[in-house]
């Protein structure tokens, strides 16, 4: 590891090993160094070489998120200022809500190359195995994305996100009431289409459809694990020609 050390943000894609690019598992490859968010797929991990660091630096339940986030950071510079390749692996794209940005920044205010592989986002992919298009003629001409929570924990602005035909929400397991709540307090019907895809492209992937006034409810309290995405709109309900890959 005498050569200057560089950083490589990689996009791991939503789940299924399968789906990290070419060039995302050739670099994964080559690092002396791998970073790795909890949900790493073990057979991603295996690529590796036989004598690279691997380090799960995931966040947990109860963790100070931002002290963590500081911390990955840290380590992510100490060793490639050391000379080594460090892979930071992400789960998704590492600049969708994946702090990838925040990354950046650090490697560049320490003077670090760093480079960014994109990765397939749960966004597209969640969408796609349920048999959703998220945009589809005379149905949804676009579609806004949003995390269930602010960064300080409080609600998106729901009613920001009505001029959207389809919405999607990430990381919205433990609000979905909240979600129903709030976009039909800011002016969607009661009877939108909602589909809820968890664990998309792996083994345990599932797909409840449900309206918003169902959400709203709570009737799925305590039964959708993450993680998952919550897809609203008319292109939920199911009647796309689209081939579906689950039930």
């Amino acid at each position: 590891m005498s050569a200057p050390g560089r950083v490589t943000l990689i996009g791991a894609g939503p789940g299924d090993p399968d789906l990290i690019t070419v060039l995302g598992l050739k670099r994964l490859r080559a690092a002396d160094v791998v970073l790795h968010d909890r949900l790493a797929a073990p057979e991603l991990l295996a690529e590796a070489k036989a004598d690279a660091e691997i380090v799960d630096v995931g966040k947990r339940p109860g963790d100070d998120v931002q002290a963590r986030q500081r911390r990955i950071e840290k380590l992510m510079i100490e060793r490639a200022l050391a000379g080594a390749h460090v892979v930071r692996l992400k789960g998704g794209d590492p600049a969708v809500f994946g702090r990838g940005g925040e990354e950046i920044e650090a490697c560049a205010a320490a003077g670090v190359p760093c480079e960014v592989v994109p990765g397939v986002s749960s966004i597209v992919a969640a969408a796609a195995v349920a048999g959703i298009p998220l945009t589809h003629r005379g149905v949804s001409l676009g579609f806004a994305v949003v995390s269930a929570r602010n960064a300080d924990g409080g609600e998106p602005d729901w009613a920001g996100l009505s001029g959207a035909d389809t919405v999607v929400v990430l990381m919205p397991s433990r609000r979905l009431e909240r979600i129903g709540r709030g976009l039909i307090a800011a002016g969607r019907r009661p009877a939108t289409p909602v589909a809820v895809v968890e664990r998309a492209t792996t083994t345990e992937q599932r797909t409840v459809r449900c309206t918003l006034q169902t959400l709203a409810a709570g009737d799925f309290a305590g039964q959708i694990r993450p993680p998952c995405v919550v897809i609203v709109g008319d292109v939920a309900a199911g009647r796309s020609r689209f081939p579906r890959t689950d039930g």
